[in-house]
């Protein structure tokens, strides 16, 4: 005998990105605000300024990559069954995208569910983290191996935040829009080129044009079954690099921006881009004061993590590999002495 389950129906998950001034928030449920003792110094009180809720809780964790755990989701949740929250309760984002990430996780897991808002504080979780519903933690296997798929209700990205982001953090966040643009759209990136992002109207653009891109992108896939998987474009070889130096030597962005240039020299190797775009590509980065090397101590190592990354199979690692400037491919099949080529020739290099 066989029984069918019939679960076909349409749920809509669709939620609007707000760019500009934050505006008043109002719920009529229990919120909790979760953020780390840097933001909410800097900002817990111009959000309170415009948030109003029937109860208001605000949960502060550990600042760095490095807490980003099972361990501290479980400390938000303890903290909402001690203050009884229920399915129909609200998390807020404030921070950057480990924030955004643990916060979106811990919604996705409480009670089987309940909403959360993203309010960005960082120029990278602003172009890209926020937006997508992709949370997790990570574990010593490697990077957001542990999380699941749960949309936000809303983005808010207010541009004031960017104004007390460091300068190596605000770079970070350049490495997540220029990824879009070597995928996505060649205009982008000329006119990245030539832009001056230290200026606030221009910086704005970017985040609306990166928003957009990455809207189109998970709109057309959400689970990243196929398409979205090319936003994971220098992610391949960036979060080994993160692994590798225990989330302490580099921001997220830069180690992508590292990986942008592996990924780089791999698809040059295959005749699929061509060497003067991967230098295009290297100068943007140069110029926008982000690294571009890294010494691999053990290359074989290094490879070996590439079969922990969500999109590799058993026996296939998946690679994003940009064909030219607006066009990316995810391959499989790459012979391994090809990638350990590329992989000897960073292990001899020495610098940032």
């Amino acid at each position: 005998m066989k029984i069918d389950i019939n679960l076909k129906k349409e749920i809509n998950n669709s939620y609007q990105v707000h760019i500009g001034d934050l505006p008043d928030l109002n719920f009529d449920t229990k919120v909790a605000i979760i953020t780390n003792p840097k933001v909410g110094g800097l900002h817990l009180k111009y959000l309170l300024s415009k948030l109003s809720a029937k109860e208001i809780y605000v949960i502060t964790v550990e600042d760095g990559e490095s807490f980003k755990t099972l361990a501290t989701v479980e400390k938000i949740l303890n903290n909402l069954f001690e203050h009884k929250f229920n399915r129909h309760s609200t998390l807020v984002a404030l921070g950057g995208g480990v924030i955004g990430d643990m916060t979106g996780f811990a919604a996705s897991v409480y009670q089987r569910g309940i909403d959360f808002v993203q309010i960005p504080t960082t120029l990278l979780s602003q172009v890209d983290a926020s937006v997508g519903g992709k949370t997790g933690v990570n574990n010593s296997y490697g990077k957001n191996l542990i999380g699941a798929f749960h949309q936000p209700q809303a983005v808010y990205i207010d541009p004031y935040f960017l104004s007390t982001l460091a300068k190596r953090e605000f770079a970070a966040g350049v490495a997540e829009i220029v990824k879009m643009a070597v995928c996505f759209d060649k205009d982008f990136f000329e006119w990245l080129e030539e832009a001056d992002l230290s200026d606030a109207h221009v910086i704005q653009e970017a985040i609306c044009k990166s928003v957009q891109t990455k809207a189109m992108v998970v709109s057309k896939d959400e689970k990243e079954k196929g398409l979205r998987a090319a936003l994971n474009y220098g992610h391949t070889f960036g979060h080994v690099i993160e692994n590798e130096t225990k989330y302490t030597r580099y921001l997220h962005g830069e180690s992508v921006a590292i990986g942008m240039v592996m990924a780089n020299e791999l698809a040059s190797r295959l005749g699929l881009m061509k060497t003067d775009e991967a230098q295009r590509i290297k100068n943007f980065l140069v110029k926008n004061d982000l690294p571009i090397s890294y010494a691999i101590k053990d290359t074989e190592a290094f490879y070996q993590a590439f079969f922990l990354d969500k999109k590799s199979s058993d026996a296939e690692i998946t690679f994003i590999i940009p064909q030219h400037l607006g066009g990316v491919e995810l391959k499989t099949g790459i012979n391994k002495e090809i990638v350990m080529d590329v992989l000897k020739t960073f292990a001899e290099k020495r610098g940032a």
